[in-house]
């Protein structure tokens, strides 16, 4: 372990492990090393007695749930947008040839006490019983202007600058009510609170156009894909993709100490008595403590059931977005739910998630309204945890740190985490043009 590296990666979660990847890819020297004797850190993917064990105390989860290694359940549970960032990264990265990714059944919003499906195109639009018949027209031009929009043609801009323009201003044009902004904002464009509405309107309206485009991929019924076997795939295939590219990984490593100089530069990482040399630090917030504040907690549940959640046309894999004024909150609750048809669970189980940024620390009472929509649950399990956010100055310590994860059940805000850490590090945007063909979704 005595030598010298570009860059030292500590934990291995998804955002450190796409960062190795990239930055294994692009030449440089990377040696990877986490303190536990598994891959994934905050998400890993657990079987059933990992899951007893980090939740219950013991080993023993009863006979009934079935075999434990059926089980893959994601501590980070979140579906990737088909078109998204994330799969652009993971094609970029030729990472795809050791993953098999299969489409998600249902995208659903909570609207009025009951679950809708998403209406995401100007057709969809006009069957919703979300809206009434006038106010099915008005969101049908919306999303015929949202569709047609394209940057670079300013014809399909109608004399506005979405630049300049507010998304409140933009959506006030075409008459929308509270109640179907609402459901753009959250379950479409997948903002986390109410800020983009004061925000120039460029941004909701390419989320919205991701959301499409993502749909139209693979003619599901959502515009989500996940890998088989769950994200526990993730992590691992990226340690595959930078051992091809000379990357060294090192699991069970304790104390992971970084080493700093004089100037508060940091000069290697030491672990039972050697030190590894390097120039730069990627870590999660666990490795440099120090560095990093507390921001919120998000709370969580976890519940094995033998049944789909109710009201998703027996989605099999499903998402469901609660947004924060159908519930009075400040932040948006989530649900998400995978089954045997992605390999997560046995036969005739599903695994469902129900998260959001707390605003209490009682999770059983916070989460209710997500649990309520459920039905029958078999066990279920309450969590909360603290997110950090680095507040060091990378270009004085050269120490890069993701930020935790937050409560959305999709990629977006992580991978944009990832991708702005990349161009911190080598100062270089990261080319994202591929082909998107390239991952394809996993045969039936």
């Amino acid at each position: 372990m005595d030598e010298e590296y570009d860059v030292i990666v500590l934990g291995t979660g998804l955002k450190e492990c796409i960062l190795s990847g990239l930055l294994s890819v692009d030449g440089l020297k990377v040696l990877h090393m986490d303190r536990n004797d598994y891959y994934g850190g905050e998400c890993a993917s657990l079987n059933l007695v990992q899951l007893w064990k980090r939740f219950r105390g013991d080993d023993k989860p009863p006979a009934h749930l079935g075999s434990s290694r059926d089980y893959n359940v994601d501590m980070v549970p979140k579906f990737m947008m088909a078109n998204g960032t994330l799969v652009r990264v993971l094609i970029h990265t030729d990472v795809t040839k050791y993953l098999y990714f299969k489409a998600v059944d249902g995208s659903f919003v909570y609207n009025k006490g009951k679950v809708h499906k998403v209406p995401a195109t100007d057709m969809e639009a006009l069957k919703s019983p979300l809206m009434g018949l006038f106010e099915k027209r008005r969101a049908r031009k919306f999303f015929i202007y949202v569709q047609d929009y394209n940057e670079t043609d300013p014809k399909t801009h109608e004399g506005m600058d979405l630049r300049r323009v507010t998304t409140r201003d933009l959506i006030a044009k075409y008459g929308l009510d509270d109640n179907t902004v609402d459901f753009i904002g959250h379950a479409l464009a997948l903002h986390r609170d109410d800020r983009y509405l004061e925000e120039p309107a460029l941004e909701t309206v390419k989320r919205m156009k991701l959301y499409a485009e993502s749909l139209a991929r693979f003619q599901g019924g959502s515009p989500y894909i996940y890998p088989l076997y769950g994200l526990g795939e993730l992590p691992q295939a990226f340690a595959r993709l930078s051992a091809v590219y000379g990357g060294t990984y090192m699991l069970n490593k304790p104390e992971c100490k970084v080493e700093f100089n004089d100037e508060g530069k940091v000069i290697g990482v030491t672990s039972e008595g050697e030190t590894a040399r390097c120039t730069k630090v990627v870590c999660d917030p666990s490795y440099l403590p120090n560095k990093v504040r507390k921001v919120g907690k998000v709370a969580r549940a976890i519940a094995i059931m033998s049944h789909p959640i109710p009201n998703t046309n027996d989605s099999h894999s499903v998402q469901v977005i609660l947004p924060q004024k159908q519930l009075g909150r400040r932040s948006d609750m989530y649900l998400f739910c995978c089954s045997y048809s992605h390999n997560v669970a046995p036969k005739g189980k599903f695994i469902a998630f129900v998260s959001t940024e707390a605003e209490t620390d009682h999770p059983e009472t916070e989460l209710k309204p997500g649990i309520d929509l459920l039905g029958p649950v078999e066990e279920i399990f309450f969590d909360i945890y603290d997110r950090y956010l680095p507040v060091n100055e990378p270009s004085l310590d050269n120490c890069f740190i993701s930020t935790s994860y937050d409560a959305t059940t999709h990629f977006e805000s992580t991978v944009m985490d990832v991708l702005n850490m990349y161009t911190l590090i080598t100062g270089k945007v990261l080319d994202l043009s591929v082909d998107l063909s390239a991952a394809s979704a996993a045969e039936e």
